[in-house]
């Protein structure tokens, strides 16, 4: 195991270091791992000593409940207790969904530790795509709790190297498989009665999931602030090295004239060159397509 202070790192394709990953992570240690959204900060996700350590790692608040990280919707099952249409709508989304960038919120059973929930009655369960990560939960044989292996607050890691820029000596293990693919965290949807509800935009659209459940489901209210997602009462995603401000239509050309940094989609950077002609200042942008913008992002 790794020393205090010391961070392993630890390749997944060297024969070998993902079972050493599963054994820290069997011995309620932290390890960063990949999945296909962002990287993860895993800890046994029964055991509330470990799952504090994640607390502590992140200088995370203890209000904002975890992901619990399994291989199937089988492993999922024993982490809820639910009504029949609860469960109807779980196995329809597993269906389709599984593995993906989706997390599943229901209500929790008697062996998920509080501290996991953030006190709440619902924990927030997901099957990664992975490859990595698939390999690792089934070797831990256990749910794996894992939010963004960050700083809290920060903007979410995509490599193992953005892992080390702020967990570096914090925990036991880095293990490196690659960039994400997504690049922006899972959407979450609350499966409890009555009607289904996106609680966190992320990495799959809401008419997917319309489409998957055959019924309507309510959209983000950024307003809310007691459901049982992560990311939904403290700042996030934020960069430490200038301040970020969202435009809306009517800044934009004040924006586009100013010495500012902008970040827009394609469409939007070529109707303001069209209107107002080349910007001096920086200007980066982001494809028109939502998947590949999110793993540009």
């Amino acid at each position: 195991m790794a020393r205090a202070g010391v961070t392993l790192r630890l390749d997944a394709a060297v024969p070998g270091d993902l079972d050493r990953a599963a054994t820290l992570l069997r011995a309620g240690r932290l390890v960063a791992f990949p999945t296909e959204t962002v990287y993860g900060l895993g800890a046994d996700g029964l055991d509330p000593d470990a799952v504090q350590r994640i607390f502590a790692a992140k200088g995370r608040p203890q209000d904002n409940p975890l992901i619990l990280h399994v291989p199937d919707l089988a492993a999922a099952a024993p982490l809820w207790t639910a009504s029949d249409a609860e469960w109807g709508r779980a196995r329809r989304c597993a269906a389709t969904l599984w593995p993906g960038p989706l997390t599943v919120v229901l209500p929790a059973a008697a062996c998920v530790p509080a501290i996991v929930c953030a006190g709440l009655p619902s924990v927030a369960v997901r099957v990664p795509a992975h490859p990595v990560a698939r390999a690792l939960l089934a070797a831990v044989g256990r749910p794996v709790a894992a939010p963004s292996a960050n700083l809290s607050g920060r903007p979410s890691p995509t490599t193992a190297a953005h892992v080390a820029a702020t967990l570096d000596g914090r925990i036991d293990a880095i293990l490196d498989g690659g960039a994400a693919t997504v690049g922006v965290e899972s959407t979450v949807v609350d499966l409890r009665d009555p009607q289904p509800a996106i609680l966190r935009p992320g990495g799959i659209g809401r008419v997917e999931i319309e489409q998957v459940l055959g019924e309507p489901v309510a959209g983000y209210d950024p307003q809310r602030r007691d459901a049982g997602s992560p990311g939904l009462r403290h700042r996030h995603y934020a960069p430490d090295i200038a301040a970020v401000t969202l435009l809306d239509a009517g800044e934009a050309e004040a924006a586009w004239q100013s010495d500012d940094a902008l970040l827009l989609f394609a469409p939007t950077a070529e109707r303001l060159t069209d209107r107002y002609g080349t910007r001096a200042a920086r200007l980066a942008v982001l494809a028109a397509q939502p998947a590949a913008a999110m793993r540009a992002l």
